[in-house]
Formats: C-alpha cells, sequence, structure tokens
C-alpha cells in the first residue's frame, strides 16, 4: 500500500511540474524580446509549426507541378519560409536557454542576437527562393535529385 502512494505521490508531482508556465521570465528578469522560448504559447506555437510543417510540405510536394505552379507554389514557399525560419528561432532559443549558461551566462543575450540573425537570414533566403521564376521551394528540393543538364 505504501508503495502505491508513493507512487502515486511522484506522479502528480510530475504532472504539476509539467504544468506550470514554462516561462523562465521572473519579476527580477523579465523576459526579453528575443528570447523565442518563453512562455506557453511559444512552445504550442513551436508544436504547432512541427505540425504543420510535417503534415503540409508532402501533400504540396507529391502534388503534380500543373496544380501548384504560379501563386499557389509561391504562396506555400512563403509560407514555408516564414515557418522554417520561426520554427528554428524558437528552437534555437531553447538550446540557448538549455546550454549557453553552462558556459557562460553573459553569453546568452549574444546567442539570443544570433538566433535572430539565423532566423531572419534563412527567412530571406527561403523567400527569396520561394519567389524566384524556378519552381520555388518546390523546384529547389526537387532539383536535388534531378541530374544536372548539359549545356
Amino acid at each position: 500500500m505504501l508503495r502505491t502512494s508513493t507512487t502515486s505521490t511522484v506522479c502528480r508531482r510530475a504532472v504539476t511540474i509539467a504544468r506550470r508556465n514554462l516561462s523562465d521570465a521572473t519579476p527580477s528578469r523579465p523576459s526579453s524580446a528575443l528570447a523565442g522560448d518563453t512562455g506557453r504559447k511559444a512552445t504550442h506555437l513551436h508544436h504547432a509549426m512541427t505540425s504543420f510543417l510535417a503534415i503540409a510540405a508532402p501533400i504540396v510536394m507529391f502534388t503534380p507541378d500543373s496544380y501548384t505552379d504560379g501563386m499557389i507554389n509561391q504562396g506555400f514557399g512563403m509560407l514555408v519560409a516564414t515557418t522554417v525560419s520561426a520554427h528554428s528561432w524558437i528552437g534555437m532559443n531553447y538550446v540557448a536557454t538549455d546550454y549557453v549558461p553552462k558556459v557562460s551566462k553573459a553569453l546568452v543575450g549574444p546567442a539570443r542576437m544570433f538566433n535572430l540573425g539565423l532566423g531572419l537570414v534563412t527567412f530571406v533566403g527561403l523567400g527569396k527562393i520561394a519567389l524566384n521564376g524556378k519552381g520555388g521551394v518546390k523546384g529547389a528540393i526537387k532539383g536535388l535529385w534531378r541530374p544536372q543538364q548539359k549545356e
């Protein structure tokens, strides 16, 4: 009987800890605008973006080109550019929160700035690919498996 009670208490405590707000902001240390990993909304958004990418990307990739050429391809490409860059920004902020303080707590701010820059470069690069006239993101991915054309 004691074993069941102890196990139950441990399980309840684990659930309570899991339900707490995931923010690392405190009254003495407010959350920064660069901290993309703070709070339940960021975690929910990160998981929603993961689900979107896992479901939408194969659907668009396997849809015939005749259905997706033009605005659909460009719109999907910009959606992918936005989602991938935001997803990587939030995910890399989780890495900065977990691992950078082990090296130096003073490096957390610069690491977050680096992650923001990396997210912006990712967005600009994927956005440029999405809006080019050569098939966008879908064409770029398909081009990885096409043999190079000899001129």
